[in-house]
């Protein structure tokens, strides 16, 4: 027992050590292990590392965890004055600012004479009356809106009104402060058991989501309050907008518990994780049972995947390996077995997208499995599903594997491939196809196309599939010869891209695609018939014939976008393939033409475009796409969990953003909108086409139109992280105009791209051998000049300002333009900016060419620089005037050019702050002596003709 009492203070000693070296995670570390072992023996000493770690979590701004520890060491020893001290500046930093007045006011009559609590009374005094004021207005609007909110009496369209008032309330601190006194999360739950109206209790959602956002301690006490399996319950909803406002709701609660945001870097906070982890395993293990609960809805259902889509990649909670072991994929694989028209007594309430959310679940899950035990574990899940279902001697079980299965094909296709690979299944599946039941052919032809996604894997099916699947096109059910179209669609696109190709005779894709548009167009056909057409046209559009056939249908055309728009998981991948295939957004390989004449040589086989793939045709395609509602239908897609979904519609984005024409329609229809968010999360790839789109946006249209709002600054990043060094020069070079335009708008925008670095990169720029991206990123730096802590990064200690000074020697007059702009705001704005600009040896010759430019507007601005070095600097004006420059000067103010009308007077305007500083006196007699030759005017005509 000693023993461990000695640790816990060397501990405790390693930790002070730490904190004095001001290695706060250290310091962290070392108190937390003092605090565990110290536990354990019951050390005297516990409240002192308690109080001691709370300094250090002060020094981390870990507010949360630093009151946390202060209330604990003061448990201990009530009264304790430094853990008072440290609670007080936690809860100030907290914005609980009456009870950092509490904290601060016992101290003080504790110890009147504590010297450190003063200024902390005199602010929190004032802060707190100014908040009484405050509040007291808060107070009544919130009191009022309650009364009438809860009233069930009230008439409705009131109450409606009063809800919605209470969520705009509850987005301030205050309004949120006001309505947690005054118990409405007690209230909210009592409304759920007796209102009927939706739209009241969407709202009373909202403003619990809204009072979870402003603190942990809020959500502690709301969870403890209502308990967890309540916000399950009110997610048990067919209303969308319920089911999608419980389920941000429990997302808001999991980030308060971890720490997490919104924001595409945002990173769970491990610590607190680790603090709050019953609550997040308890959240955890209510969605994984809330996934085959029979008794909810399918919406509900969708939702409840989705959570666990966001939270199970290792940057965020780390939920996959804890779903494989609490059987989450035994329940996934459930939902991937259903089917809506089969009903039996068991049967789940699905919508048409559950399968495909399960599936995009288990893909996810799988992402995350980094080493081969895992994957194997994995697997080893999946085939004990197969194997339960397969020794079931009921048919409807092998039916169900067969659809799960399916799940597989279009989620974790590794997976999915090596079930279908097993010993008999592929007979099973052939073998189901050739049966007379309808539900067995329909399912056996979904997976025989969902199999056919790998050529090894097509080439079998062509040989034993084919006449399977010819069959059942002839089929009087409509639904079974449209799987078996698609089928037949996916086998004979198996040659790619590759023109010269054709699996099937000439001809055989154009004639399956004019079958596809029949189910496609054909009025009355449901959904379902609808989606498989799509699929179905997606692997036939590799042809450019189909294309250009398709493109030119109308009607074709606007079937397909209809379906899009209806939001549909499960028509994403048809959809959304077909327009990325028209667009021609697909990755192409870039064939050398140096490997294209070796391949020739050694008789291999090289890969042929269509010429109807020329970037002529794929214009029109995109016209055509634009002006019949595409980005409607993007938009509607978007809502996606699927990250390669995701990708291939920022990919349609960045196509159609190509056309200059059709940029305007894409704002008005919420695209930019759409574009900023597949900016931030997805794929690399996808994040990068996005990205590309914006730029494309922001370079034609008025930022302020297209990035409206709040949207100027959420755009900043995706912009900057187009400037990487693997990206090609247009793509840098589009990011850097849209960031010139942006940079342009006002002061907020410029604030967050210094904010996010930005001008690191884009300065990085200037060193490019690249005219055009050099060009680009000094037109940025004029417009970032405007910004006053970019100015004084100019001041500190580095070759800024030298190296503009420098660029404005360059040919390029666009350049030269944007670089002396630049420099004559920041002269103009800093007396250190003018005492750098002779810092470079070569200063005098970028004087002498800026002043002699053969461009009026570089002229001027020069001119400007030197009359801002000149008024703000005494010892630069007398150096400057050591010089030529005077001469110069004078030369210019006697040229006799209007385009050079603005130099000349500025020109003069610098020789009378001169004269006016006594640096030269006037000397208007021998002026046309001092003119050097390139400013001397010809004395007449006859001279300039026998000069030529």
């Amino acid at each position: 027992m000693v023993e461990i009492t000695e640790d816990a203070n060397t501990m405790k000693e390693k930790g002070n050590e730490a904190f004095k070296s001001s290695e706060w995670e250290n310091a962290i570390n070392f108190y937390t292990k003092a605090i565990k072992l110290g536990e354990k023996e019951k050390n005297k000493e516990l409240p002192i590392f308690y109080k001691n770690r709370a300094a250090a979590y002060l020094k981390t701004e870990s507010f949360e965890r630093a009151e946390s520890d202060c209330t604990k060491s003061l448990e201990y020893q009530p009264n304790d004055q430094k853990a008072l001290f440290r609670r007080v500046q936690s809860l100030e930093a907290l914005e609980r600012f009456e009870e950092a007045y509490r904290d601060a006011r016992t101290i003080w009559n504790n110890d009147p004479n504590f010297k450190p609590i003063q200024p902390y009374l005199e602010r929190l005094h004032k802060v707190v009356q100014d908040r009484v004021a405050i509040n007291a207005q808060t107070s009544t609007k919130v009191s009022k809106m309650m009364e009438l909110a809860f009233d069930i009496g009230a008439e409705r369209s009131k109450r409606e009104t009063a809800m919605s008032n209470l969520v705009v309330l509850a987005r301030e601190k205050a309004g949120a402060d006001v309505m947690f006194r005054e118990n409405i999360a007690t209230r909210v739950g009592k409304l759920f058991k007796v209102e009927k109206n939706d739209e009241i209790l969407v709202n009373a959602i909202r403003v619990i989501d809204d009072i979870c956002i402003k603190s942990l301690h809020y959500t502690k006490k709301i969870i403890n309050e209502l308990g967890i399996p309540w916000f399950l319950q009110i997610l048990d909803s067919k209303n969308p907008d319920r089911v999608m406002s419980a389920q941000h709701c429990l997302q808001v609660i999991l980030n308060s518990f971890s720490g997490l945001t919104n924001k595409e870097d945002s990173k769970p906070d491990q610590q607190l994780v680790e603090d709050n982890k019953n609550e997040i395993d308890t959240i955890l293990t209510c969605l994984v049972y809330a996934t085959t609960d029979r008794t909810i809805t399918g919406e509900a259902r969708d939702a409840v995947v989705e959570l666990l889509i966001r939270n199970a990649h290792y940057q965020t909670l780390n939920w996959a390996e804890r779903l494989i072991e609490q059987k989450g994929l035994y329940r996934l694989m459930e939902i991937c077995s259903e089917l809506e028209e089969y009903k039996y007594e068991s049967a789940m309430p699905i919508t048409p997208s559950s399968r495909t959310i399960a599936s995009v679940c288990l893909a996810r899950i799988y992402e995350n499995m980094y080493y081969d035990e895992a994957r194997q574990r994995f697997i080893a899940h999946i085939d004990e599903y197969i194997r339960d279902k397969l020794l079931n001697p009921e048919f409807e079980s092998k039916v169900r594997v067969v659809v799960a299965l399916t799940s597989l094909l279009l989620g974790p296709l590794d997976v999915g491939n090596t079930i279908f690979a097993r010993d008999g299944i592929m007979q099973m599946i052939l073998a189901m196809a050739s049966d007379d039941e309808l539900l067995h052919q329909k399912v056996a032809s979904e997976c025989l196309i969902a199999a056919a996604s790998k050529k090894d894997k097509a080439k079998a099916l062509i040989a034993s599939g084919v006449e399977i699947l010819k069959k059942l096109y002839h089929s009087k059910d409509e639904g079974i010869r449209v799987r078996a179209l698609v089928g037949l669609c996916k086998l004979g696109s198996s040659g790619g891209l590759d023109a010269s190709i054709r699996p099937f005779a000439e001809g055989s894709t154009v004639k399956l695609a004019e079958a596809c548009r029949r189910f496609l167009i054909k009025p009355g056909k449901d959904k379902d018939i609808r989606k498989f057409a799509a699929e179905g046209l997606s692997f036939l559009t590799l042809d450019a014939d189909v294309k250009e056939k398709l493109i030119d249908d109308k009607l074709a055309i606007q079937a397909l976008i209809e379906l899009a728009k209806t939001g549909d998981q499960s028509v994403i991948y048809g959809v959304v393939t077909t327009l990325v295939n028209l667009v021609n957004a697909y990755e192409k390989q870039e064939m050398l033409p140096e490997l294209m004449e070796l391949a020739k040589f050694a008789k291999h086989h090289v890969p042929e475009e269509s010429e109807l793939d020329d970037p002529d045709f794929v214009a029109k395609r995109i016209n055509t796409l634009a002006e019949e509602g595409i980005t409607v239908a993007l938009v509607a897609l978007s809502k996606t969990e699927s990250d390669n979904a995701k990708e291939m519609i920022a990919r349609v984005f960045n196509a159609i953003c190509s056309e200059t024409s059709v940029r305007g329609k894409i704002v008005q229809q919420g695209g930019a909108r759409v574009l900023i968010q597949l900016a931030l999360k997805g794929t690399e790839k996808g994040k990068r086409n996005a990205g590309q789109a914006l730029s494309r946006l922001g370079i034609t249209i008025n930022p302020e139109q297209a990035f409206p709002g709040q949207r100027s600054l959420e755009v900043v990043r995706p912009l900057l992280n187009q400037l990487h060094p693997d990206y090609s020069a247009l793509e840098n070079f589009e990011a850097l105009l849209a960031l010139c335009n942006l940079a342009q708008m006002n002061d907020s925008v410029r604030n967050r791209i210094m904010k996010e670095k930005g001008m690191s990169r884009i300065e990085m720029f200037l060193m490019e051998d690249h005219i055009l991206l050099t060009r680009a990123a000094t037109q940025v730096i004029c417009n970032m000049v405007l910004n006053e802590d970019y100015i004084k990064w100019h001041e500190g200690d580095n070759d800024r300002v030298k190296f503009l000074a420098l660029l404005c020697e360059e040919e390029d007059e666009e350049t030269a333009l944007a670089c002396s702009g630049a420099l004559a705001i920041l002269t103009s704005n800093s007396a250190k900016c003018c005492e750098k600009m002779i810092t470079p040896s070569s200063w005098l010759e970028i004087l002498h060419t800026l002043i002699a430019n053969p461009s009026p507007d570089v002229q001027f601005r020069g001119i400007v620089i030197i009359h801002n070095m000149i008024r703000q600097s005494k010892t630069v004006a007398e150096k400057i005037f050591d010089t030529d420059v005077l001469q110069l000067l004078m030369g210019v103010t006697q040229l006799n050019d209007e385009k050079r009308s603005k130099a000349i007077e500025e020109a003069k305007l610098c020789l009378k702050t001169a004269e006016d500083m006594k640096l030269i006196q006037e000397k208007k007699d021998d002026a046309n002596d001092m003119m050097p030759d390139v400013f001397q005017q010809p004395q007449n005509e006859d001279l300039e003709e026998e000069n030529e």
